[in-house]
């Protein structure tokens, strides 16, 4: 079902005008450079990858795969946003069959799909790092994502035996990846991606309000639910991050406005490009705050939202 129409949202609607002929860092995608002569209504699809794009099992569905793909010959560039990591993210990227860049940790980086190179970043500032350690020490050991995909690992915790049994599966499935470390406070790092710690919504919903009072606008917080696992997660960063500002980055590379841009999205994370983007389409599973943050309402991830969203956008080119 459609939503209200967000006209007081609209009215403060960011545009980027930059001067003169636009050039493009192909490193972001393949859009033509120069000026339309034929205006397009949108040119950039923002995707959701976990209850979005992603059934309730964490597949992509044919439907899905072939919705993308039309996105795709229709000249949309297509630009997944999710919170997953690059490293989890690459199959998934490998699948849909797409280039150019990826928004990734919530949009702290900005990855080029091809390379792993990162060609934009906001991290956690160095100076709020212990403070923000120790907030989280009680509930049991943080894990801390940093920027180092060519160095094989993408987390950092220590004790992980005292570590909450959420977070334990997390850590099981994915230890590949993670390095265990004698003592997290040692580590004096400028690449903090995020900090975060796993539970139940009770207790995070409680520490994030912590949190908020204690850091205040120098720390960012999300509360999301887990889609792969049980319970929770409460996650710091640098207040500069999220999705939009991510996107945001890709989006002025390809010289695309913000007008321009369609998003699809389910959760908290999601809740800036669905209201920012000049058309924001929220997933039927989505919390109800999000879905009041969009301008339609589709079916949920479990009966093909995904699909009959990108077809509502492709008709409206």
């Amino acid at each position: 079902m459609d939503r209200v129409p967000r006209f007081q949202l609209r009215l403060d609607r960011g545009h980027w005008h930059p001067a003169g002929e636009r050039t493009l860092d192909r490193a972001c995608g393949s859009l033509a450079c120069g000026r339309h002569t034929k205006p397009v209504k949108y040119k950039l699809l923002a995707l959701d990858l976990d209850g979005t794009l992603l059934d309730p099992y964490g597949k992509l569905t044919h439907a899905v795969r072939e919705a993308v793909a039309s996105a795709r010959r229709r000249g949309l560039e297509v630009v997944l946003c999710t919170g997953r990591r690059y490293r989890t993210t690459l199959p998934l990227l490998s699948e849909l069959g797409l280039e150019g860049c990826v928004v990734v940790n919530n949009g702290a980086l900005v990855k080029q799909i091809a390379t792993g190179r990162t060609l934009h970043s906001h991290f956690l500032q160095p100076d709020l790092y212990p403070d923000a350690l120790g907030f989280l020490r009680p509930q049991g050991p943080p894990l801390l994502y940093v920027d180092t995909y060519e160095q094989g690992f993408d987390v950092l915790t220590d004790a992980i035996g005292d570590a909450h049994e959420y977070q334990l599966e997390y850590l099981h499935d994915h230890s590949e990846h993670i390095r265990q470390v004698e003592d997290l406070a040692s580590e004096r790092r400028n690449d903090v991606i995020m900090l975060s710690t796993m539970g139940d919504v009770e207790t995070l919903t409680q520490l994030r309000a912590e949190a908020r009072k204690r850091f205040g606008e120098r720390i960012g917080t999300h509360l999301i639910q887990n889609k792969n696992y049980r319970g929770h997660i409460l996650e710091l960063f640098s207040p500069h991050s999220g999705k939009w500002a991510g996107l945001t980055f890709v989006a002025q590379q390809l010289g695309i406005e913000a007008t321009e841009i369609a998003a699809i999205g389910d959760d908290w994370n999601d809740e800036e490009i669905l209201r920012r983007a000049g058309l924001g389409i929220a997933m039927g599973n989505a919390v109800f705050e999000v879905q009041a943050a969009a301008d339609q309402v589709v079916r949920s991830n479990a009966e093909g939202g995904a699909a009959e969203a990108i077809e509502r956008v492709l008709l409206a080119l």
